[in-house]
């Protein structure tokens, strides 16, 4: 990774070990997305894996509104940020 990065002049910034609240949003997602989704099937093949985690992606952009995002959906509000 460190090469790919380098090449595309991507700067990495690492959280400190022990210290997720560095990263508070995305341990929040990753969290939910462990519960919600991968806790909750059992996927007997890659292609399955794919499928559900696919529907469950969706799911939480475009039918879930969010409170942090003025009750709207992720996609919704993406597209709002576009046309702006």
């Amino acid at each position: 990774m460190l090469p790919w990065a380098h090449e595309r002049s991507v700067q990495l910034r690492l959280i400190e070990p022990g210290k997720p609240n560095q990263n508070a949003y995305i341990e929040s997602f990753n969290g939910r997305f462990r519960d919600e989704c991968l806790n909750e099937h059992w996927f007997p093949s890659l292609l399955h894996a794919r499928t559900g985690i696919e529907t469950w992606r969706r799911e939480y952009n475009e039918k879930r509104p969010k409170k942090a995002l003025g009750r709207l959906t992720p996609s919704t509000y993406a597209k709002q940020l576009k046309d702006a």
